[in-house]
């Protein structure tokens, strides 16, 4: 059976639960090729935090990532949709338009994946708490 399927995980072990939450937070990816462009916009888009996208004009825009459209093998065939920080306003931009990105924005899931909460659980379990449901923590 699977770690993740364990009925109890063994003293002292780490929790196995849920998936690790990689700390994107302040970083800045080289994007000098298709791949790397590519693989970056991906994980820009399970990022929970504003981006800046620095296109090949020299313009800056800032926003959260919301949708990405895979049209084609080419970079100006697929595309990221962001919401502007400043407005809402919607925006679509080419990957072949992308000069720079950086993770700029505060990472609103960093932390509260439900391995963390299972972590908090059982270590309020372990004071002797009482009354410890199963509710979220904010986001904010």
């Amino acid at each position: 059976m699977s770690e993740l399927h364990r009925n109890s995980p063994a003293e002292g072990e780490e929790e196995r639960l849920g998936f690790v939450h990689e700390n994107l937070e302040g970083w800045i990816p080289s994007v000098s090729t298709d791949a790397e462009i590519r693989e970056a916009l991906e994980k820009a888009f399970d990022y929970r935090g504003d981006l800046t996208i620095t296109l090949k004009s020299g313009q800056k825009v800032e926003g959260y990532l919301f949708d990405r459209k895979i049209k084609g093998p080419s970079l100006s065939e697929c595309f990221v949709r962001l919401m502007l920080k400043d407005g809402g306003e919607k925006v679509s931009i080419a990957y072949s338009d992308v000069a720079a990105l950086a993770f700029t924005g505060r990472d609103t899931a960093a932390g509260k994946s439900f391995a963390a909460w299972v972590k908090r659980y059982n270590e309020k379990k372990a004071a002797g708490e009482t009354n410890i449901g199963i509710e979220a923590e904010s986001l904010e």
